[in-house]
């Protein structure tokens, strides 16, 4: 609970992003009445938002639709029925609800979604994308396209693979062009970028406050309010003035010294997405220990921007193709995601790393075994494992995981406590000497 007199998270901020949300859900629904603006359905994982203003379009993210209906505990019909249309139990929970979803009629809002005007695969480091956006052309009759995206096998993209990226953006371009009769908007994507950069910027600062002992958000659980602007907004004045208002209302809570809680017992790091049908319920878990997660990977999945990547408006198809090879999470190599968790709990002062498989996402969630062992054994970091489904609500067993996490923190807390004496025992013999 926040005390009285300051800054509520949940006020303002969280008002204005689901009046930002609901206007794009409203905007969809006209587009399905009307065939204007017309629209693209795509991948949030580097997505290429800022082309689609060069048209006027707008975004379709299934996987917030889906996300949205298991944050209403809506997922499980449209699940059901795709697995009755065929579907295999262990196939993608996302994909899942969003099929069955459309084939029953189902939104988040009650609208309507409108057919895509072209099914836009960013294929960025997920193999489930490739046959999703097949199935999605389909099934709503929309021509598809599909963005061949190199995986990070090194440091840093060639010069080649940019290349590569670059001119199927730009074949894109004409294709959408000839689709839709509209010529595309050089200066209005160019402007995109711009405002992309400075959302960007923003949303890399505010992340940086959650540094501040204590952090003024959680960058897990209330990071979820920011990441859908990040992601429908991002190229527009809007998503500009969204993300000024939420970095102003961080830094008044960082000012006043106010926390999440009233006392910030444990800062921790959490890798993969958390389980949407019990959101509330998971979030719960750790507000009774007090612990505030300072950094996540899953906040990266749409771009990763706090280690300094920005959108340039100087060579902006450039800039998108960047974006869309590395700098994000999904595209990236383990080792690649070994070294920004432990950037995170490092430069952040993370006490532990909690990792969420998800059962349903085996592409993404596959090496977190190796890397909970990498992590316990080679650098010593108190690392909890835990399983459940980010959108299929069969797979969350709440007194398991409230056992594991309830064990977690208790020893983390001797953890530290331990660590406090030794501390005060080298203070001891210093000052003995």
């Amino acid at each position: 609970m926040q005390q009285a007199g300051k800054t509520e998270y949940r006020g303002g901020l969280h008002q204005r992003q689901k009046e930002l949300m609901l206007r794009w859900y409203d905007r969809l629904d006209v587009s399905a009445s009307t065939g204007r603006p017309p629209t693209v359905s795509m991948m949030i994982s580097g997505n290429p938002v800022e082309l689609l203003e060069g048209f006027g379009a707008l975004p379709i993210y299934p996987e917030i639709n889906a996300l949205q209906l298991a944050i209403r505990h809506e997922s499980l019909e449209p699940i059901l029925a795709a697995e009755e249309m065929g579907y295999a139990s262990e196939n993608c929970a996302y994909v899942k609800a969003d099929i069955g979803a459309w084939m029953k009629g189902i939104t988040p809002t009650g609208g309507r979604l409108p057919v895509p005007t072209l099914a836009l695969c960013n294929f960025v480091g997920c193999n489930t994308y490739l046959k999703w956006y097949e199935h999605i052309a389909a099934l709503m009759n929309a021509p598809l396209y599909t963005i061949d995206v190199p995986f990070m096998r090194e440091d840093r993209p060639s010069k080649d693979d940019v290349t590569y990226v670059v001119r199927q953006l730009m074949e894109f371009v004409k294709k959408f062009e000839a689709l839709t009769g509209i010529k595309f908007d050089y200066d209005r994507f160019k402007e995109a970028v711009r405002h992309s950069n400075r959302a960007e910027d923003l949303w890399s600062q505010i992340k940086h406050l959650a540094r501040k002992s204590p952090s003024p958000f959680d960058a897990y659980f209330d990071a979820i309010t920011l990441m859908g602007p990040l992601y429908v907004y991002r190229g527009t004045e809007d998503g500009v003035d969204f993300f000024e208002m939420a970095l102003a209302e961080m830094q008044e809570k960082v000012d006043s010294g106010e926390g999440v809680y009233d006392t910030e017992r444990f800062r921790v790091v959490i890798e993969g997405p958390p389980p949407y049908p019990f959101f509330r319920t998971f979030r719960d878990m750790f507000a009774k220990w007090k612990a505030t997660a300072v950094a996540s990977t899953y906040s990266t999945v749409g771009g990763l921007w706090e280690f300094g990547f920005r959108h340039d408006a100087r060579e902006p198809f450039e800039a998108v193709a960047l974006h869309m090879i590395e700098h994000n999470v999904t595209n990236r190599n383990y080792l690649q995601r070994y070294d920004q968790i432990e950037r995170y709990i490092e430069d952040w002062r993370a006490d532990g790393l909690i990792i969420h498989f998800v059962k349903s996402c085996r592409l993404f969630s596959a090496g977190q075994g190796d890397m909970r062992d990498y992590f316990t054994r080679k650098l010593g970091i108190p690392t909890l494992y835990i399983e459940s489904d980010l959108e299929d609500p069969r797979y969350f067993s709440e007194a398991q995981l409230r056992n594991r996490i309830d064990a977690y923190f208790e020893s983390l807390d001797h953890h530290k406590s331990q660590a406090v004496v030794g501390d005060r025992s080298r203070e001891q013999v210093t000052g003995d000497r």
